[in-house]
Order: structure tokens, then C-alpha cells, then sequence
């Protein structure tokens, strides 16, 4: 009898012993970025660490939605990239966790800033402008005049040929919303979007679909972040992207650590990862042409430049708020999703 059990033993030893060693823990990831750039991160970070990463990619309003519908028994570590209103909305409610990288100082301005505003409960990874791209091949066989304005987005002769995301899901359509409100006024805003409305053919979920199906010539503009337009571009496809000549507003992809993560010690590991000028210098093989938010990482020759851009002074603090937007997405639903069914 005793034999066998230390037989037994031995023998469970040596299965043990030959089985393959497993990573230092796991990290769940949530990611808003384009899926190419999601996969490029994913796989960087696990072959540098011993970390196996389970990544899930959604737009940044359904980021914000699970991080929110889980506050209680939070299934994700680290949140990373999306625009950075969401982020703040999310900080302001207590979702996520103060966190100050070592990374700090190497870090743009603008990132720095974005972190101080949250408390450090977010930081900035990248910024980009936003505009639109149009497809060049379908503009000149239908003779349309190119948009250089967003009042030019009203030409009737665009009905049914512009494409923009729903800001309910989409972190870069509620930048556009806010950009707007802020640009015209909000009474004002919402008049331009139930006229705009009239030449939408549809409201994607992610925010980078319009440009993409521009692309592809299923329709002939896309409301999008110009990197997007530009990326489309980069791959060979007939896309000029426009900053609009009254202004413009932007977005600073952020990250952030959810409060009450399971895994605390490999999201810190990501983001100060993630802050390093090497990796952000490497977004650009993904045909991802945002501004890095690391001051010694590499910008794409690519992408567009905020001093070329008439960009609006951005209120972060107030469109950032989870009422204030709360009450814009209500209206949006009300004054143009209403009309759009």
C-alpha cells in the first residue's frame, strides 16, 4: 500500500515535471484601437514577457459600458487606447485606479495633462485630429465638389453618400458631437446634424468603419479621425483626408487600470510598457499614423500634424463628464437617431 502511494507520487511528480511552463499570470485586456494595432500590441508584450494577455477589441463606448456594467466584479486589468472622453467619464466615476507611471516624464504635454485632469486615473498613449476622408475615384466620376468644410458636408449632392459612426458606441462619433457643440453651439449643432442626417446612409459602430467602407467604394466619405483616412491611404486606396476649415477637434487615446483589477501587478507591467517610446514607435507597422504620446518615440511621416490642423481648444473637463454626456447622447437618440430609423 505504501509502496504504491509513493509510487503514485513519483509518478504524479514526473507528469508535473513535463508539463510545459506556464506564463506569469494573465492580463485581461480591453482594447478600443483599430483590431490590426490590437494585434500587434498583444503580440509584442508576450513575446517580451511572461504574460499571457486575453485581449478582447470593442469601440470605446461598449469599453466604457462593460467597465461600468462590471464595477462591482470587474473582469478587466487594463483598458487601453479609445478616445479619452470615455476614459475620463470612467475615472470621474470611480472605475478606475490612480496610477502614476514611471513613464510620466517622457510623456508629451498633452498625455500629461490628460492624466493630472483624471486624477492619474488615466493617461494618454496617442492623439489624432478629426476629419474625414473621401473617396477620390468616386468623386470625380460622380462630379462631386471636394468638402474642405463642414458645411460643405450639407451639398445635397452628398445625399446618401457620407457615412459616420453612432456616438453611442463609437468614442470617435461622441468626439465629433462634442467637437460640434463646441465649434457652432449645441441648439446649433444639433440643427447641422438632423440636415446632415439627410445625407447619412448609415451610422456604423466603430469609428473607423466610414473611412474603411470609403475606401472600399461603398460610399464616398467617411467622418472618421484623419489618421484613419490616412491609414486607408497607406494601404493604396483612393482616400484624401480633410481637416475642416472651421476647426476641428481631437482626441487623446488613453489608458486606463480598472479599479478592483484581478490581475494588478501585470497591468502596471502594460502600462509602463506601453508608455515606451520603442513600443509606441512601432504603431506605425500597423498602419496606425496617431501622434505618440512619448516624447522620443518616432512620429509616422504620415501623420497629420497638429500644427497644419485649425484645432479647437477642446474642453476635456466638461465633455468628459459622464452627465454631460449622458445628456448629448440623449438628444443625439432624440433629435437624429429618432430620425435616422
Amino acid at each position: 500500500m505504501r509502496l504504491t502511494l509513493i509510487s503514485s507520487l513519483l509518478l504524479a511528480g514526473t507528469t508535473l515535471m513535463s508539463l510545459p511552463a506556464h506564463a506569469a499570470g494573465d492580463l485581461n485586456l480591453i482594447c478600443a484601437a483599430d483590431v490590426v494595432i490590437c494585434e500587434q500590441m498583444k503580440g509584442d508584450f508576450e513575446k517580451s514577457h511572461d504574460i499571457k494577455v486575453n485581449m478582447v477589441r470593442m469601440s470605446s463606448g461598449e469599453a466604457y459600458a462593460k467597465i461600468r456594467a462590471e464595477a462591482r466584479n470587474p473582469k478587466t486589468d487594463v483598458w487601453w487606447a479609445g478616445t479619452g472622453d470615455p476614459h475620463l467619464q470612467a475615472a470621474s466615476e470611480n472605475l478606475t485606479l490612480e496610477y502614476k507611471s514611471k513613464m510620466l516624464d517622457q510623456l508629451q504635454d498633452w498625455a500629461k495633462n490628460q492624466a493630472e485632469s483624471a486624477g492619474y486615473k488615466t493617461v494618454g498613449v496617442y492623439a489624432g485630429a478629426l476629419g474625414w476622408g473621401y473617396n477620390t475615384d468616386i468623386f470625380k466620376k460622380k462630379g462631386f465638389k471636394e468638402p474642405k468644410c463642414w458645411a460643405d458636408l450639407l451639398d445635397p449632392e452628398l445625399k446618401g453618400e457620407i457615412q459616420i459612426a453612432n456616438p453611442n458606441s463609437s468614442g470617435t462619433a461622441y468626439t465629433a458631437l462634442a467637437s460640434l457643440a463646441q465649434i457652432m453651439g449645441e441648439d446649433q449643432a444639433f440643427d447641422y446634424l438632423k440636415k446632415l442626417n439627410a445625407n447619412i446612409s448609415q451610422y456604423t459602430k466603430s469609428g473607423s468603419a466610414p473611412v474603411k467602407a470609403a475606401a472600399r467604394g461603398e460610399t464616398a466619405l467617411g467622418i472618421v479621425f484623419m489618421h484613419d483616412a490616412v491609414a486607408q491611404t497607406a494601404e493604396g486606396f483612393p482616400v484624401k483626408s480633410v481637416a475642416p476649415c472651421e476647426g476641428t477637434g481631437y482626441e487623446i487615446g488613453s489608458m486606463s487600470i480598472v479599479k478592483g483589477a484581478r490581475n494588478m501587478e501585470n497591468a502596471k507591467i502594460w502600462y509602463d510598457w506601453a508608455l515606451q517610446a520603442d513600443v509606441q514607435s512601432r504603431m506605425k507597422d500597423a498602419k496606425s499614423f496617431q501622434l505618440p504620446s512619448n516624447k522620443n518615440a518616432e512620429i509616422p511621416k504620415e501623420a497629420p500634424r497638429f500644427e497644419d490642423i485649425k484645432l479647437i481648444n477642446y474642453d476635456f473637463k466638461t465633455y468628459g463628464d459622464p452627465a454631460k454626456r449622458k445628456a448629448l447622447l440623449e438628444r443625439w437618440d432624440k433629435d437624429v437617431g429618432a430620425a435616422a430609423n
